[in-house]
């Protein structure tokens, strides 16, 4: 079976619609770190950037009176839930295998406690980690990181470069940076 490529996916309708209300930046951003992270923690760099890449794509507006309300949202926000369930359907439809499909969608679930009502920490994979600790290094107060921008063209370059890198770790098993 062929990888699914990070192209591949950016690339996917579904894809496209939920990573512009979460951010395109913020998702090649937190793909890059992830890679990085992944290495370093001895962790599929595969997995690692897939899962990235979709670790928002669980999120929705929240406004109130017509202003974006991020205390509101954050108090409602089951975004990591949501996501879960996009990503793993969405990895299935572009041919991805059921493994790790799965496993892109339980890190794509835990790559945050936000949610829950108490702590992942010291519960969670070593992926897991990697896509939560990869997330943190790009955040901004007040959820601004999900507003900065990137272009389409711009988003596939990047994750084509990724592509190379993860292709390269997999095919001469050398830790191409």
């Amino acid at each position: 079976m062929a990888r699914v490529t990070l192209v591949d996916v950016f690339k996917h309708r579904i894809t496209q619609k939920y990573l512009q209300r979460s951010g395109i930046h913020h998702a090649v951003t937190v793909a890059g770190y992830a890679y990085d992270l992944a290495l370093e923690a001895s962790v599929s760099p595969d997995l690692a950037t897939k899962s990235a890449l979709l670790h928002d794509m669980g999120h929705y507006e929240w406004y109130l009176d017509g202003k974006w309300d991020y205390e509101e949202y954050r108090k409602h926000d089951i975004h990591a839930i949501k996501g879960a369930e996009r990503a793993h359907k969405l990895l299935i439809r572009l041919g991805e295998d059921r493994l790790v499909a799965k496993e892109v969608s339980l890190a794509v679930l835990l790559h945050t406690d936000s949610y829950l009502p108490f702590s992942l920490s010291g519960k969670r994979t070593s992926l897991q980690d990697v896509v939560a600790e990869a997330d943190r290094k790009d955040e901004q107060p007040n959820g601004l990181h999900h507003y900065n921008k990137m272009s389409p063209s711009s988003a596939i370059k990047n994750l084509s470069v990724l592509d190379k890198k993860i292709t390269d770790y997999y095919e001469n098993n050398i830790e191409a940076k």
